[in-house]
Order: structure tokens, then sequence, then C-alpha cells
């Protein structure tokens, strides 16, 4: 078993982390941190958490810890990373990892070499709909992949993330925070990487000095086009969708793990195949294939090295915005 601490305790901790925990068959939930000590005690008592530590430093040196996962705003995923690497502690932390590649770069070289097992918390890889699409692309359900696209929309207005528009602590707005998983699940489903980007995003009154809402285009190298779409201002939609030479995969909130969805295959305007698949165990399921990882039992899907490519991509949509030019990912 392999026992957690959790450096950053905030809504999405407690929505999306603590059910994995309690579903995980190989990891566990030992100890916490977050910046506000009260808040934290607050924490430990009414969702029964072992050890509350006094800083991030702390935990990272107890020997109760084997792996920290990272969940702070983004600013402070390096020097949380760097922490737990000095400490040899195992590293899976949150998207986006960084607020550049360089900073990735980093995160890869103290991870290397304090020895430890590093990974990315895309927790959307081990969705059952994402993993669906991938297989029924692998045995060429649709052909070669020509275009595809992925759409998530959400109302930032209601997020309790108070950080979410700083631009001192996130890597950036609805690009960084979720087209970052949309850029991800169409590489997986894909199994390829990103060439190209290119980039529109607008701002608004609300949003300040990060964007509101962007359409960032992308080649990809295997040849197929595609695009995300995304937005802090709508209603909530997670849309994943791949066009071949001879069908179209489907799939309606294929990223959400709220409800059951459906994942269709279209010939000739025609459903050929249609499954239901749940995708609320996803979150259990990435917390224990990054356990076993750590024990040599298997292959963490979203390694550091890979995560380093999407940082990479992030970095050249937001150039790409900034200088309205297209940009190549090395």
């Amino acid at each position: 078993m392999t026992r957690y601490g959790i450096l950053g305790f905030g809504h999405h901790a407690i929505k999306r982390m603590l059910p994995g925990f309690a579903e995980a068959k190989e990891s566990t939930l030992t100890g916490m941190w977050r910046r506000d000590p009260a808040k934290a005690a607050a924490n430990g008592r009414e969702y029964n958490i072992p050890r509350i530590f006094n800083s991030a430093e702390e935990l990272c040196a107890s020997p109760e810890i084997d792996a920290v996962f990272i969940a702070s705003p983004d600013a402070l995923h390096l020097p949380h990373v760097l922490l737990a690497a000095q400490h040899g502690k195992h590293v899976l932390c949150e998207k986006p990892l960084a607020l550049n590649a360089s900073e990735v770069e980093q995160m890869l070289f103290a991870t290397r070499a304090a020895g430890v097992v590093f990974g990315v918390a895309q927790n959307m890889r081990y969705n059952s709909s994402i993993q669906l699409i991938r297989e029924w692309i692998a045995e060429g359900r649709i052909g070669q992949p020509l275009l595809a696209h992925s759409q998530f929309c959400y109302n930032a207005d209601k997020s309790p993330r108070a950080w979410i528009y700083d631009p001192s602590l996130a890597t950036g707005g609805p690009i960084g925070d979720v087209a970052i998983h949309c850029l991800d699940g169409l590489r997986f489903v894909l199994n390829t990487d990103i060439t190209e980007v290119s980039t529109l995003a607008h701002k608004d009154a609300h949003s300040g000095a990060v964007e509101s809402h962007a359409v960032v285009s992308f080649a990809f190298g295997n040849g197929a086009m595609g695009a995300v779409t995304v937005t802090t201002r709508g209603s909530y939609r997670s849309l994943m969708e791949v066009t071949g030479e001879t069908g179209v995969i489907l799939c309606e909130n294929g990223l959400t793990v709220d409800h059951p969805v459906d994942v269709v295959l279209y010939r000739q305007d025609k459903v050929a195949a249609h499954q239901r698949v749940s995708n609320d165990d996803a979150y259990s399921r990435m917390l224990d294939s990054f356990s076993a990882a750590i024990a040599g039992r298997g292959e963490y899907l979203a390694t550091g090295e890979d995560g380093l490519h999407n940082q990479r991509v992030l970095d050249a949509a937001y150039k790409s915005w900034h200088t309205g030019n297209k940009q190549t990912v090395a």
C-alpha cells in the first residue's frame, strides 16, 4: 500500500481526490498540508485525514509518506516537486505541470537525479470513454484519423478556486486549466504528438490578464488535424470526437466523471456501434496505476517526460495567441 501526502488541499482535493483514495486498492491518503492552517485543521477533522502537517517540508520529510501528490496552485508546482524529490519521495503532480516548459525540465532533472517516479495527474487517460475511443481507433474502425476535436466548457464565476484568474498563480485561463485535458486526450486517443499550434483567444472584464475563451488548432504527427475549444463562460460540456476516412467516433461529455456517457461509432451516417461507460473510477485507477509503477509492477500512462511535451504545447499555444503566428512544437 502506497502512502500519499497531499500538498495543496482545495476544492479539487475534496471533490475528486478524496473519492479516488476511498475507492483505490493500493493507495491510501496518510496526510496533507495546505496554505491555510485553520482550513487544514478543519479538513483533517471533517475527512478523517490521519496527519495534518505544519509545512510542505514537514510532509515531504516524513517517513510516513511514500509519495507526494501535488495539488497546489500551478506556480507552486515547481518548488513542491523539487522539495519532494529532495526528500526522495515519488511525485504525482496535477496538470498543468508548471508555468512553462523550462520549469518541467527542472522537475525532470531533479526527479531523475533522486531516482523517484514522476507522473502527471492526467486522470482522464484513465477514463473508460477515452480508453475505448483509443481502442476503436487502434482497431481501425474509422480508418485513418483525419480530424479531431475536443471541447471543455464550464462557468468559472461559480468556481471556488479563487486563484484561477491570478496570473501569478495560474498558468493561464481555460487553455492552461482545461485545454490541457483536451489536448492530452486527443494525443492519447490518436497515439501521437502535436507538431504545430495556432491560437485565437479573448479576455473579458472578469478574466483580467488571462483568457476567457479560446480556440487552439493543432497538427498531429500522424497527419491528422484538430482543435480544442474552451471557455470559462459556458454551460458545462466536455466533447470528444474523431473523424476518420471510414467513420466517426463521438462522445458527448466524454471527459465527465459525474454520470455515464455514450461512445458512439458512426459509419455512413448510421450507428455502427454504441457503448455506455462510466468514468467514475478513473481517479482511483490512476492512483493505483501510479502506485503500481512505484512498485515496479506496471507503466503509468502519464509520465513526466510525456508531460513535458504537453507543457511545450501550452507554451506554443500562448505564444501563438500573443504573437498571432503559428508555432512549431519541438
